[in-house]
């Protein structure tokens, strides 16, 4: 009997360890499952050589350590003498053989986070050299190391150099302190700040394993839509704990600062960023956190939009107050992030026009440390945007790049939709604003020679064991970090290395699933949004259609407000007959969309009021189009289903059957979109849906009596 019980505890053990939860994300480690390449990578990795003397080199070490010993299938032993087969960690400042092996010229353009992997001979050893200017670089060194390794790239010859595009490369958590997530749809929020600043969640620790593997180097803890309180003493200590955590995986923290705090717990009668009590009360509230935090990175601020306090409530522009907090942070290195996602209920200019009046005429008026954080597009992470026109029209101002993602308009997380295509198609746009200015060049900083960079996403993190709520929502939040790091990289490329860290390099299921995901962004646009419509979801939460919907307490925040659908056609005129926004772009990207002829039609119905027999470049009608596009949405998510059915031999049946069932959810709401969008357009065009299509199980009635009180936003 006893013999039995061991036999099952031991085969319980054994499950539960290899149970695939998502919760080592793309850091699994797994013993490299080729035999010959496993071999090969044996051979060529016998040691570990790192000064045990450098502190700063602890995490490069450990996890060089963890994932050599998981993938080689046997513990790696660290050795102070350089053999045959060694990796050789360190910088060339501290070791007289890393100075002989690497020139000063090959280090000149690394900068403070760059590296360089090479495979060297030394002695007659064959020896491969991990090194840097500084401990960042060789970090993130290590963590490129590994994915090689994770991937099954050959490793005998390595010549690699790179460093990072972008400067500040942030996650930005919209996290409030009892713990709710705002546009959170995987679980609450990761901070237990009852049980900080005294216990360290492990959770911690892998959340900064998990950035610093991808780059990024920075988190914005705090919700944009801010609590002073966070600035308080308390709160501060807890603030402090979690950025000793990160501080050895290179990460800074941030916090967002709240406008009115001078009034709310500073106890002023003003925030006005000109008062001289008020830029006192910020200068030292700032002291005070650097006591705590010496590296703190800065603050990320949203005001005058969507209720938030800032300077037009003193008469005061943007600048102004963003450079009240600048001054603040400046003797301490740190920046501000100011946010230009503002529109005003009172201003009955269209909504898309806003951001770019608001900021357009500050260009040059901030301070050195200031970067203007600007949406991809100008409306609110909608499924399909035009890039902002800000991008191009502040030369004299570093604009940082802001992405969602969290699912907000994309399904939230019960749907399979890869990002990477709607980051680059805005990154890869150009701006014309002068030669070599794409948006990615603009935000890099390369167009205009700003040094100060960003690109920001807005965190899908939560409390789930998988993170993200959806096992794919982690290729969301890598994509953010590889494309911070590198601009250039394809959509292809990063779908592909995550699938084979995250999953496997069996090449019949990279291949299938590489391909739906690259198509998931445009089947969800198809089934949601096509043609260029825009948020029509629902009121508040923005969970499923609601195009009908016409009774929020401001215009703008209406459906109806932006599709304008009438019995002559759908869309928002954009052009000079219209609101003119296109006015807002350079004349090669106004006179681009200006024309219907000439409009790319994934952008149509953002600029155009189009009449519903217009005929396409297909020869079909807009209606007939909208009507193709809805139902292939729809039939492309069942391919979708069908491909990921064919997997179920190549992975882990947790993460299978997982995805399986949210397929499933994300096809009952393809249909739901489909039927309640077309039955109520139908209303306008008086046209019927083809009858080569499905027909509607539902009537309109039905869709719009639906409610929804609780759903999460």
């Amino acid at each position: 009997m006893k013999k039995w019980l061991l036999i099952l505890f031991v085969i319980l053990i054994y499950n539960s360890v290899s149970a695939e939860d998502g919760y080592r994300l793309w850091l699994r480690y797994n013993t490299i499952d080729n035999p010959a390449l496993l071999q090969q990578y044996r051979q060529q990795i016998t040691s570990i050589n790192c000064p045990v003397d450098d502190g700063k080199l602890v995490a490069a070490n450990q996890e060089l350590q963890t994932g050599l010993s998981g993938l080689l299938g046997k513990k790696v032993p660290a050795q102070p003498a350089i053999i045959n087969g060694a990796v050789l960690l360190g910088l060339p400042e501290r070791s007289p053989v890393i100075r002989k092996l690497v020139a000063d010229s090959a280090l000149a353009h690394l900068g403070d986070e760059g590296f360089i992997i090479r495979t060297v001979m030394y002695e007659g050893k064959n020896i491969t050299l991990i090194t840097a200017n500084k401990e960042a670089g060789i970090l993130y060194g290590v963590f490129h190391f590994l994915r090689l390794m994770q991937t099954q790239q050959p490793i005998r010859q390595l010549s690699i150099t790179s460093a990072p595009k972008i400067k500040i490369r942030l996650l930005n958590h919209w996290d409030n302190l009892n713990r709710t997530v705002e546009r959170g749809y995987a679980g609450s929020s990761i901070w237990d700040w009852q049980r900080l600043p005294g216990y360290i969640d492990q959770r911690y620790i892998d959340y900064a394993r998990a950035n610093a593997s991808i780059g990024i180097n920075g988190t914005v803890l705090t919700n944009v839509n801010a609590n002073a309180i966070i600035l308080t003493d308390e709160w501060l200590q807890k603030i402090a704990a979690l950025a000793n955590a990160f501080r050895p995986y290179n990460i800074k923290v941030y916090l967002t600062a709240r406008f009115s705090a001078p009034v709310e717990i500073g106890k002023l009668k003003t925030a006005d960023p000109l008062n001289e009590e008020v830029r006192k009360w910020w200068k030292d509230k700032t002291d005070e956190i650097y006591k705590y935090i010496p590296d703190f990175g800065g603050f990320l601020v949203k005001a005058n939009s969507e209720g938030q306090p800032g300077p037009q409530n003193y008469n005061r522009t943007h600048a102004d107050g963003a450079n009240m907090l600048a001054d603040a942070v400046a003797p301490h290195g740190g920046i501000i992030m100011w946010r230009a996602f503002v529109y005003s209920n009172e201003t009955p200019e269209d909504r898309f026009k806003q951001a770019y009046n608001d900021f357009k005429p500050l260009d040059g008026q901030f301070r050195k440390n200031v970067l203007v954080q600007v949406k991809n597009g100008p409306i609110d992470f909608q499924p399909r945007e035009p890039f902002h026109p800000l991008f191009g029209a502040m030369p004299q101002t570093p604009l940082m790049m802001e992405y969602q993602l969290t699912q907000e308009y994309l399904g939230f997380a019960t749907h399979l939709v890869y990002m990477a295509p709607l980051f680059k198609e805005v990154l890869d746009a150009d701006t014309h604003a002068k030669n070599n200015s794409t948006v990615a060049q603009i935000v890099d900083g390369t167009t205009d020679g700003h040094t100060l960079s960003g690109m920001a996403g807005v965190s899908n993190i939560g409390s789930d064991i998988n993170w993200t709520g959806h096992p794919f929502g982690q290729a969301n939040w890598y994509t953010l970090g590889r494309l911070a790091w590198d601009n250039t990289l394809t959509s292809a490329q990063i779908a592909n290395e995550w699938l084979r860290q995250t999953f496997t390099n069996k090449s019949a299921f990279v291949d299938t699933v590489q391909k739906l995901m690259l198509a998931s962004r445009e089947i969800m646009v198809n089934y949601m949004t096509p043609l260029g419509l825009h948020h029509i979801m629902g009121y508040g939460h923005h969970y499923g259609p609601a195009p009908w919907y016409n009774k929020a307490p401001r215009a703008d925040w209406n459906p109806v407000y932006f599709h304008k659908a009438d019995s002559i056609g759908i869309g928002f005129n954009r052009t000079a007959t219209g609101s003119n926004a296109l006015a807002q772009y350079q004349p090669a990207v106004r006179q681009q969309f200006e024309e219907l002829a000439t409009c790319p039609e994934a952008f149509l119905l953002w600029f155009h009021h189009v009449p519903w027999d217009y005929k396409m470049h297909s020869g079909k009608t807009l209606w007939e189009t909208l009507c193709d596009k809805y139902y292939s949405g729809v039939d492309s998510v069942r391919w979708i289903q069908r491909s990921w059915n064919g997997m179920k031999n190549y992975i882990d049946a947790e993460r299978f059957s997982e995805v399986k069932q949210l397929l499933a959810i994300q096809e009952q709401e393809a249909v739901w979109w489909r039927n309640a969008c077309l039955l109520y357009f139908q209303t306008f065009s008086n046209k019927p849906i083809p009858a080569r299509y499905e027909k509607p199980d539902h009537t309109l009635a039905y869709y719009e009596g639906l409610e929804f009180p609780y759903a999460p936003h």
